[in-house]
């Protein structure tokens, strides 16, 4: 699961996450930092807060924990869909749903942004076609309340069976060198 960054000054660097989709989604977000870079853009982080209006009383790290609960959380669930398996991970539906029993949304709709912060912050990541497209820009909300988009903590020991969904190929090369700093991919 390592991939390689080629900087300007031709150092290489590599990373490695902890398992396909992580690499993946890394490799992509880089990707798409990079287009923006040389396309002359900015390319800055948007805060969710502020795009989406979060109450300042909503302490998005707190409602995590609360989540990740063993007794009282979302439960993680192995869940196939379309000859995958996905281990791990939960359904919006069952987010949505938790938001509601837990008191900490009025409605399905504050839910929804909620959720959609939840996942813009990096609390949650979409697993599976459905989700990964709502959380490119590909739908109108980037969390989706069905229960045929998944997804997982980033922190849970999500895999899936089957090949990766991305279309980005990553190709494989021999990896040398030293390492200079060794640590964890945060997304932030």
């Amino acid at each position: 699961f390592v991939f390689k960054l080629t900087a300007a000054k031709q150092q290489d660097h590599f990373f490695q996450a902890a398992y396909l989709e992580e690499r993946d989604a890394w490799v992509r977000d880089i990707k798409k930092a990079i287009h923006f870079i040389d396309g002359g853009q900015r390319f800055a982080r948007k805060s969710t807060r502020k795009s989406i209006r979060l109450p300042e009383t909503i302490n998005l790290s707190a409602l995590y924990l609360s989540m990740k609960d063993p007794e009282k959380g979302i439960k993680e669930l192995k869940l196939e869909k379309d000859k995958k398996i996905f281990n791990h991970c939960f359904t919006g539906t069952c987010v949505i749903d938790w938001l509601v029993s837990s008191k900490s949304i009025r409605n399905r709709r504050e839910g929804l942004m909620l959720a959609s912060s939840l996942l813009n912050e990096g609390y949650l990541q979409p697993a599976g076609d459905t989700s990964k497209a709502a959380a490119e820009g590909l739908s109108d909300i980037p969390f989706l309340d069905l229960s045929d988009a998944y997804y997982y903590f980033p922190d849970s020991g999500f895999f899936c069976e089957g090949n990766s969904s991305d279309d980005d190929v990553v190709l494989k090369e021999e990896f040398r060198g030293i390492i200079v700093k060794q640590g964890c991919l945060l997304k932030q």
